[in-house]
């Protein structure tokens, strides 16, 4: 629709540090991937159909496998909770915190606590919380939100995060080296760690026939926040779940190629209930939190495939939208062409507001290309836009199509306004009708009119 919508309001005033970074992030991720996945596999694509495929299968299933799931957890000796929404989740969490007397905290990077804001809430209510994936550090250092659903400061530069080292006092002097940075941040947080009395985790797979979560990171800090602590908790998105381990084999292979362009994440960490016995460290209380909020609606969508999602952002890093407008763009923790989809159903009441998302692709189709587990992204984002117009839903600063189907769909109409469209060539934006007319084509530049040279050709063809 002609009319300048949020998202691309925000893309124009991103800066250009900003976009660069982004840019840069992004294509050198799809490049990594493309090599190694290609590399690799003869046939990469009958892999995406096989992971789709045991996706599929898990969500038609999805509340079986949730009770087998619970089941093999509670076998392990851990302790299972559902949450219908964030704020259940939230309370869930804060009262497990309570009861184990737990009043400080390291979280490692999720999506899920993101999604229901999870760290404000804890702090609010008296629960030191630090995150302690670098990239999420460096965004709560600095009040930020993630860009990216696996690089969370994409947006930013080694100069920008030496500043907020400095400013922070994380370190005693400013110094944009890269591994100066990294290993300032490892002696503060490694403190941390000790001193934290236990850790809030995601869980990027949960194996409802052993009951194991698996959790990937590459920076070991899972692990690092686990070992000291006398409580995890681990919050999951209940779409999490597979059937079996050995469905495993498809998808750790496919997430390290689309994330990272690794054959398999640095550390990859399955977590079989609370420290046994035998066990020198680990936590002695283990508490999954499985939560709804929102996805049993998107199940029952025309729009389920979305939930097939491993967080893989492969389909960010390819999409030019997302280069030239960055995550924050779009207004929620997913952004790109995942977030496109999944936050206007996941925040249903928000739908209006988020209206404009699913119009920000060219449907280029390159995100259903990466996509390790084939979400076809480009047909959801058509049943989003239907879904607009079926409820009336008219995206900010949107301007109605109605003229312009009664004009293209009456032929004499059309073959008038094409031949008196030359005259476009000399009008100034400043006389357009209409406001939001102005404003758009102010920020685009249109080819020049040739308004029946087709017609005139395909006559003079036909004639001859």
């Amino acid at each position: 629709m002609i009319g300048i919508q949020p998202i691309e309001e925000y893309a124009r005033l991103i800066s250009d540090a900003k976009q660069h970074s982004v840019i840069d992030g992004a294509s050198s991720g799809t490049e990594k991937r493309y090599q190694v996945l290609h590399g690799d596999y003869p046939d990469p694509d009958a892999l995406r159909k096989t992971a789709a495929a045991i996706k599929d299968h898990t969500l038609q299933n999805l509340a079986s496998y949730l009770e087998q799931a619970e089941s093999s957890l509670l076998a392990s000796g851990a302790k299972v909770h559902f949450a219908a929404t964030g704020d259940d989740a939230k309370q869930t969490i804060l009262s497990i915190l309570r009861e184990h007397g737990v009043t400080s905290i390291t979280k490692s990077k999720s999506m899920a606590a993101e999604e229901i804001h999870l760290n404000p809430f804890l702090i609010e209510n008296g629960v030191e919380c630090l995150e302690s994936d670098l990239g999420e550090f460096i965004i709560q250092l600095d009040g930020d939100e993630p860009s990216h659903i696996v690089k969370p400061i994409i947006h930013k530069n080694r100069r920008e995060i030496a500043e907020t080292f400095r400013r922070e006092k994380i370190a005693p002097d400013y110094n944009d080296d890269p591994e100066t940075i990294t290993r300032r941040a490892r002696v503060y947080l490694r403190e941390k760690y000790m001193a934290a009395q236990g850790v809030v985790t995601g869980a990027n797979f949960v194996c409802a026939d052993s009951g194991r979560i698996v959790l990937v990171t590459n920076e070991g800090n899972s692990r690092f926040g686990m070992a000291p602590v006398p409580v995890h908790i681990a919050l999951v998105g209940i779409e999490k779940v597979i059937p079996r381990e050995k469905d495993l084999a498809v998808f750790l292979n496919l997430l390290g190629r689309s994330a990272t362009g690794q054959q398999l994440t640095v550390y990859t960490e399955f977590v079989n209930g609370p420290r046994s016995a035998n066990q020198p460290d680990g936590p002695e209380h283990f508490h999954v939190v499985f939560m709804d909020n929102g996805r049993t609606d998107v199940l029952a969508s025309n729009c389920r495939e979305i939930l097939r999602c491993i967080r893989c952002g492969a389909c960010q890093n390819v999409c030019p939208v997302y280069r030239q407008a960055s995550g924050h763009a779009y207004r929620s923790n997913y952004g790109g062409p995942v977030g496109a989809v999944l936050s206007p159903l996941l925040f249903g009441d928000r739908f209006p507001e988020l209206a404009d998302l699913p119009k920000a692709s060219s449907l280029c189709g390159a995100c259903n290309e990466v996509c390790p587990v084939d979400i076809p992204i480009p047909d959801l984002l058509l049943r989003l836009r239907d879904k607009a117009k079926r409820e009336h839903v008219h995206s900010p600063a949107a301007l109605p199509m109605g003229p312009f189907a009664t004009l293209a769909t009456s032929p004499s109409l059309w073959r008038t306004a094409m031949t008196m469209s030359k005259a476009m060539n000399h009008l100034p934006i400043d006389v357009a009708p209409i406001k939001p007319l102005q404003d758009w084509l102010g920020q685009r530049t249109l080819p020049p009119s040739r308004g029946g040279e087709f017609r005139r050709w395909f006559k003079n063809r036909k004639s001859s």
